[in-house]
């Protein structure tokens, strides 16, 4: 007999089931290494206090801890946590890293952070992205940055989607943030087109949108 889904749960509790799921019925969902476009926008940047949303099993807390940031991570699963404080002791930094369980959209971290990393904060099941990316904005610390990445559309090779999604453009998501053009500096607002492979091994490409953004340090 097949259980009949509980409509009556609040959006958050769904979200929470859907993402612990995934990470506690299978092995690593990623592949470790922290995302290209943390690596290209905050190479530059000197280290220090650094929140990760949506860390997931904690590839680009671990890049920023190794660099020398003190990183607080985020995520809804407490299985992606536990990889990503395991991977963080066998990296050697588990020292410059704390790891703290939201719902994103529910509850958010204290405390300001000179660096904000929110990539691909982009979900099939309940999300308020404008309301989590408005909270990312408020906890920069003066000077510091607030970086933004997300999928701008399906991978090429993608002929029938799986879900219903809508993406963001370049200029939707500045609209939304609704940040004072004195306080702030967009310094990267770009399209980049990376490979793609399908599961089925079809070569293609898929697009993403990069922000970043920093918070003047006489705001």
């Amino acid at each position: 007999m097949t259980e009949t889904p509980d409509v009556t749960q609040p959006p958050a509790l769904k979200a929470a089931e859907f993402w612990e799921a995934r990470y506690r019925d299978g092995g690593p969902l990623w592949s470790g290494r922290p995302n290209t476009l943390l690596v290209r926008e905050a190479g530059d940047l000197g280290p220090g206090t650094a929140l990760d949303l949506g860390c997931g099993e904690g590839a680009d807390a671990v890049w920023l801890a190794s660099r020398g940031w003190r990183v607080t991570g985020v995520d809804i699963s407490h299985t992606a946590l536990e990889r990503a404080a395991l991977h963080a002791a066998e990296a050697g930094v588990g020292d410059r890293t704390v790891w703290e369980r939201h719902v994103l959209g529910e509850t958010f971290p204290e405390g300001s952070f000179d660096l904000v990393n929110a990539q691909f904060l982009q979900s099939p099941v309940a999300l308020d992205q404008q309301r989590v990316l408005r909270q990312a904005a408020a906890a920069v610390a003066t000077g510091g940055t607030l970086l933004i990445v997300m999928h701008a559309g399906w991978p090429s090779w993608q002929t029938e989607p799986p879900f219903e999604a809508e993406f963001p453009t370049l200029e939707s998501v500045l609209d939304e943030l609704v940040l004072s053009k004195t306080d702030w500096t967009v310094q990267t607002r770009e399209t980049v087109r990376k490979a793609s492979v399908s599961p089925e091994g079809a070569e293609g490409f898929r697009d993403d949108h990069v922000w970043r953004i920093r918070r003047r340090s006489d705001a």
